[in-house]
């Protein structure tokens, strides 16, 4: 299939932090104002907007409505809504940028995890006949994985203790991390379980964040940057929902999203992933064939902080910062979203076209 081009030609992103008084609005505001801003545009300018963002971690119906506030009334634009990560809203805005009537878009993701216990409201997500009357959370799922993978000998605790450290160790380049530092793996396996086998270490923060990104179509791209980190490959693909129809040790559609977006056309420098806990870099770097020359998670990754409903989007900012502001001439970001890796979105950057 052919596709128009369109780049990345501005992001913003707020501090992530373990708790905001800032309401979403207001969070989306200064995102949405500061990616406009680095697009050297202004919201006039903005032909359709998408947000991601989730019902249950904003504690109300519809919660969407109120985050509009944050794109600005007027001049009317066309607008839509994901209840997903912030990255499938970047999907939906570069879909509609290859109708071809529009030439700018901008994409947010946002959420405040803080607002609530994640072990009670997430298994009111999973199916409600077998999975949410069990009440296992997302890091019930995730233990149940981990478990999997050490098991078959796909992974060993230390190999996952290293994730972490190497992780937090790279965040403290990061102004945006919310946990970073030197870390001993010795010292790390030491901990008790939180959930066996998962330690405090293989678990994300508790994050309040959000973050936009302003894509542009073509030559409208190239007339706002000289620098355009430019879509070449866009892809997503799910799972069923129940973990128990799946085999957990591996990640199909991870895997078919990689495919379909042309990830083996060419090499990837480097490769930002939702590894939203220590387990789920190894499963992802099979699925996704990347060998160890390519950088996993320069910025941190999730395990520095984790903004539900925007961390998939922000790992896309991470790996289009790599193009721009460290020369990179091919990047990866990749998403997820649902019970052990269940959808998986891949994101193929490019600096020239």
């Amino acid at each position: 299939m052919t596709t128009e081009p369109v780049a990345i030609v501005g992001w913003a992103l707020t501090p992530m932090t373990r708790r905001t008084v800032n309401s979403e609005a207001e969070l989306l505001f200064e995102v949405i104002s500061g990616a406009t801003e680095h697009a050297g545009i202004t919201r006039a300018d903005v032909d359709f907007s998408c947000a991601g963002s989730c019902d249950y971690v904003a504690g109300q119906a519809f919660s969407f409505v109120q985050n509009i506030d944050a794109v600005g009334a007027w001049p009317p634009k066309r607008d839509s809504h994901v209840e997903m990560d912030g990255a499938w809203a970047l999907y939906e805005a570069w879909v509609r940028l290859q109708l071809g009537d529009i030439d700018v878009a901008i994409a947010t993701g946002s959420g405040r995890s803080s607002t609530a216990d994640p072990a009670t409201v997430y298994p009111m997500e999973m199916d409600p006949y077998y999975l949410a009357p069990l009440g296992a959370d997302v890091v019930s799922f995730a233990a149940l994985q981990a478990r999997i993978l050490l098991d078959a000998g796909l992974v060993t605790e230390r190999q996952m203790a290293t994730v972490a450290a190497r992780a937090r160790g790279a965040a403290q380049g990061n102004p945006y991390a919310q946990v970073s530092g030197e870390f001993d793996v010795d010292a790390l396996l030491e901990d008790d379980y939180v959930r066996n086998p998962l330690r405090r270490h293989d678990l994300p923060p508790i994050t309040d964040g959000a973050c936009a990104v302003v894509i542009a179509r073509g030559d409208k791209a190239r007339e706002l940057t000289d620098h355009p980190v430019w879509i070449t490959g866009f892809a997503h693909s799910a799972e069923p929902h129940h973990p128990g129809l799946r085999d957990l040790r591996v990640s199909a559609s991870t895997t078919r999203a990689a495919r379909a977006a042309g990830l083996d056309a060419a090499p990837v420098e480097v490769a930002e992933l939702q590894t939203t806990f220590t387990h789920e870099e190894a499963l992802l770097t099979t699925a996704l064939g990347l060998g160890p020359e390519v950088a996993i998670n320069p910025s941190g990754g999730p395990l520095a902080a984790n903004p539900v409903m925007a961390t998939g989007l922000t790992r896309v900012i991470e790996a289009a910062r790599q193009v721009r502001d460290h020369g990179k001439q091919r990047v990866l970001a990749h998403a997820t979203s649902g019970p052990c890796l269940q959808q998986n979105l891949v994101c193929v950057m490019e600096g020239t076209r």
